[in-house]
């Protein structure tokens, strides 16, 4: 049983340079219907009571810009800035080493880690994940792959996965915490870089993790056309996700 006090750490990643997005700056820091693209995943995280600790990692040279953005548009929510590392993994680890005291000392119990470039999550999706994640150990939000095909060495169609259980993950994503601390650990010790966090715990752990219905509007920003579907989803939601 979780200790009555244990809470939830959110880290929010926003350490990648955005290549494929264009431009000479981090996609996270462009504007969005008037905030900055990672305000409105940190405003959705804040305004979830369980979460006690948002952690956002950032590249070094956008250290500063990062904390003005947080003192104009963030004023009284609480946020720590972790300088992140050459991988989504390194940054991952280095916000887990932060949260490893707390978590020895029961503080957290669970740990949720969220791309900076999603930033229409809604509170909603954020609370079913956590429960989940409390429940069976791990939690990944998904939407059904539809129209999926494989292929083979000549360009063949060989199956049609439509229908099945395939699913393209989404962050958040959230563990128990002691897993969590536990899998980046050995890790680290066996110089195992995953491509997202549930790799890691599935290498490592014996943690079960559930499928949690995604949300659509719950998109990446990968390309430039992305931010302006992101616009058009926040102003048919009267700019307030749910």
């Amino acid at each position: 049983m979780n200790p009555p006090h244990a809470t939830v750490a959110a880290v929010v990643l926003a350490g990648g340079g955005g290549s494929r997005f264009g431009g000479a700056h981090n996609k996270v820091y462009l504007p969005l219907a008037g905030r900055r693209v990672v305000s409105w995943s940190l405003m959705a995280l804040a305004r979830v009571p369980e979460i006690s600790r948002i952690i956002l990692t950032v590249r070094p040279e956008d250290r500063e810009l990062a904390a003005q953005i947080l003192d104009r548009e963030l004023p009284g929510i609480a946020v720590t800035l972790i300088d992140g590392g050459d991988t989504r993994h390194t940054s991952e680890h280095n916000a887990i080493r932060h949260l490893e005291p707390a978590v020895l000392a029961g503080e957290i119990d669970v740990i949720m880690i969220h791309d900076g470039a999603r930033p229409l999550i809604a509170p909603s999706l954020i609370c079913s994940i956590i429960d989940v994640a409390r429940e069976v150990g791990g939690a990944v939000p998904g939407l059904p792959a539809t129209d999926v095909v494989e292929v083979d060495g000549h360009d063949r169609v060989r199956d049609r996965f439509s229908g099945s259980t395939l699913v393209r993950v989404q962050t958040p994503q959230a563990f128990r915490a002691d897993r969590v601390v536990a899998a980046y650990a050995a890790a680290a010790a066996d110089g195992f870089t995953g491509s997202d966090t549930s790799s890691c715990i599935e290498r490592f752990t014996d943690a079960a993790i559930r499928h949690v219905p995604g949300d659509e509007r719950n998109i990446k920003l990968t390309y430039p056309q992305d931010l302006f579907m992101a616009e058009q989803i926040l102003a048919a939601s009267g700019y307030s996700l749910k």
